[in-house]
Parts: structure tokens; C-alpha cells; sequence
């Protein structure tokens, strides 16, 4: 075997891991920025550019031409985007609302909620053997879409609680997710896949690192809103885990009601039930009150293990 093949043989092997370390390795982001906030806090200014080098490593394997396919079966984007840009925020809203006397708390759930569908969730379809093409086609939209949708959900439901810098939000989610989008579907399309195929086998490791990195980052001006022995966090991760979960059993009852192809519908459950939480949290951080960010932190912990317990739940054997 050639050195350079063997060479991409082993970063391709290290990414596989890396992979399947995504559970362990999100929460150990935010450790390490709570442990070392020194040397992660001088990153902050930085996120914007290494969230938009994540962004741009998926998009490689993203084709135009997938969209194709979908929009003429249209419907089941229409259902998921009434389901996680409308319904969901709302429900977001009502339930945090009910709990917490914050209004920041609130706004951070109503964020995570409206935020994009996750780049990660493309791993999941694959190994949940979802409709590769479908799931692409989610994060694009999504992804191309957010920087409209985000800001007009948190005005539709929170313009009379908090003040917001909508332009800035869009801003900052063009620069962490469409124009990386734009460049890396761009990059893929015009070499026919060949400019991929040499350079995702680096690129693939090096992005779960910075992943690490970002949300160390993103974490370090949090430590001390952490107090384990405070009521009010044991809560927010409840209300959290059962948002989340609320999300994939959405996604699932819609595309049953429906009658969604089964490939489809895992691509749309995993959409669905997932959110770009490295995106919102540096949102969050960037502009919100910091107790805004919480959410988002507890998301990071939990939602890759609440992914593989729901997609074994809600995906049965025929669907796999």
C-alpha cells in the first residue's frame, strides 16, 4: 500500500473513532473549558472562524444535486420544518416558561429550539441506515435557512421579554454555517467530488478536534454559573432531556401520521430530534444574557446519548 493511502487508511481509522466518541467527547469539551478557562478563554474571539471550518469540512460531502431528488417529494421538509422551527420553539417556550421565573432561561430554550438541525446528525442517519440523500438535505436547507429563521422565532416569541440584535445573529450564523456551506458544496460540485476524496480523510479528525475546542471555548466563560448543588440547574437538564426527547418523538408521530417512506422518516426523526448546538451556544454566548447559554451547555452533555437511545427506540428493526 502507498504511503499516502496508507496514511489516509489511519486518518480515516482515527475518525471512525472519533465518531463513535462523540458522546464522550462533547461533554469533555466543556470540562475542560470549566478547568481551564485561562487557556480557553483567549479562544472566544476566534469561534466564529473554527465553527465555519466544521461547517465547511460536512458541507464537502454535500451535492446540489441532492436537492433535487427531495424537492419533488417536498412534503416531508414542510412537516419537519413546521415541526422543529414552529412547534417545537413554541413548546420550548411554554414548558421553560412554566418552570423558570428567568426570562433569559427561557430565551436560551426558545434558541436551542429554533436553532438548525445538526451537522452530526448525518452520522446518525448512516448508522441508523436512514436516506443519505434526504438527511443531507435537511442539514443544507436548514443550515442556508437559519440565519432567516432563527432570528424571526426568538422576535415572534420573545420580542416582548428580551432585547436582541437580530442583524448580528444573522450575521455571525452566515459566517459559522452558510457561507462555509456555500464554499464547501462549491468546492465539492465544481472537482466532481475529487478535491473531497483527498482531503476529508485529514480534515474529518481534525474537525472533531476543534469541535473540542469550541465548545471548550464556548464553555469557559460558564464555570461559574455551574453549582451542582443549585435546584435551578437539576431542573433545566430535566426540562432540557425532555424538550429533546419531545423532539424525536415529534419527528416520529409526523412522519407515522403522514405516512413518510421508512428511510426517510429515520433521516427526518434524527433532523428532527437534533440541534446545532455548537452554533447556538456561541449565539448564545456572543448575544445573550450568559444564564441565556445554559440550555445549550446542558444540550451539549446530553443530546448525543439521548440520540442513540432514541433512534434504537424509535427506529425499529424493519426501518434499520
Amino acid at each position: 500500500m502507498p504511503s499516502s493511502a496508507k496514511a489516509a487508511e489511519i486518518a480515516r481509522s482515527i475518525n471512525h473513532r472519533l465518531e463513535r466518541l462523540i458522546p464522550v467527547t462533547t461533554p469533555l469539551g466543556i470540562v475542560m473549558g470549566f478547568l481551564l478557562p485561562f487557556v480557553f478563554l483567549p479562544v472566544r474571539p476566534f469561534v466564529p472562524v473554527l465553527f465555519g471550518i466544521i461547517t465547511f469540512t460536512g458541507a464537502l460531502k454535500l451535492r446540489a444535486r441532492e436537492l433535487g431528488a427531495t424537492v419533488k417529494r417536498p412534503a416531508p421538509i414542510l412537516l419537519f420544518f413546521v415541526t422543529s422551527h414552529i412547534l417545537m420553539p413554541f413548546l420550548a417556550m411554554l414548558s421553560s416558561s412554566l418552570v423558570f421565573p428567568s426570562s433569559d432561561i427561557v430565551s436560551g430554550f426558545v434558541l436551542l429550539f429554533a436553532g438548525p438541525t445538526a451537522v452530526s446528525g448525518f452520522i446518525w442517519v448512516m448508522i441508523f441506515k436512514g436516506n443519505k440523500a434526504f438527511g443531507l438535505s435537511f442539514i443544507l436547507l436548514d443550515t442556508l435557512l437559519a440565519p432567516v429563521i432563527v432570528p424571526f422565532t426568538l422576535f415572534m416569541l420573545m420580542k416582548e421579554s428580551i432585547s436582541m440584535d437580530m442583524s448580528g445573529i444573522a450575521v455571525s450564523l452566515c459566517i459559522m454555517v452558510v457561507i462555509p456551506t456555500i464554499i464547501g458544496v462549491t468546492v465539492n460540485e465544481t472537482s466532481k467530488g475529487k478535491i473531497p476524496e483527498i482531503i476529508c480523510p485529514y480534515i474529518d479528525p481534525a474537525s472533531k478536534l476543534i469541535l473540542i475546542l469550541v465548545i471548550a471555548a464556548n464553555a469557559s466563560p460558564l464555570a461559574k454559573l455551574i453549582r451542582l448543588n443549585d435546584p435551578l440547574l437539576w431542573k433545566a437538564a430535566l426540562v432540557c432531556v425532555l424538550l429533546t426527547v419531545t423532539g424525536f418523538i415529534l419527528a416520529k408521530i409526523t412522519s407515522v401520521i403522514f405516512k413518510v417512506d421508512k428511510d426517510r422518516s429515520i433521516s427526518m426523526i434524527i433532523a428532527g430530534g437534533l440541534r446545532n448546538n455548537s452554533a447556538v451556544m456561541t449565539i448564545a454566548v456572543t448575544f445573550f444574557p450568559q444564564a441565556a447559554a445554559l440550555p445549550t451547555l446542558l444540550s451539549i452533555i446530553t443530546q448525543q446519548s439521548i440520540a442513540a437511545l432514541m433512534g434504537k427506540l424509535l427506529i425499529n428493526k424493519k426501518e434499520e
